[in-house]
């Protein structure tokens, strides 16, 4: 029971990932030609991520209804892709 709790919540994790309705940052990775915009949730980036709670830390959104906007142009787009599928995907711990 517990482990398809686990799974089903981390497929939830996923698909808010990858939802591009409801998303309150964007984040470009790479260098041109190699540049990748990602949407993502600031909220469970900052919980989910020490690298990123870090970051997001220092760029905190204001309340002017302006996306946040953050780049790492030292970081491919297809690490960074991992980076956050790893971030978003729950471990059960016993």
């Amino acid at each position: 029971m517990s482990t398809q709790f686990f799974n089903r919540l981390s497929q939830n994790y996923i698909e808010i990932l990858e939802d591009d309705e409801y998303y309150d940052i964007t984040i470009e990775v790479g260098k041109d030609p190699n540049v990748k915009i990602f949407r993502a949730h600031m909220i469970i980036l900052y919980y989910r991520s020490p690298f990123l709670r870090r970051t997001l830390a220092s760029s905190k959104k204001k309340n002017d209804d302006v996306l946040t906007h953050i780049k790492f142009p030292n970081i491919s787009p297809e690490i960074f892709q991992i980076i956050l599928k790893l971030s978003f995907k729950l471990y059960k711990f016993c």
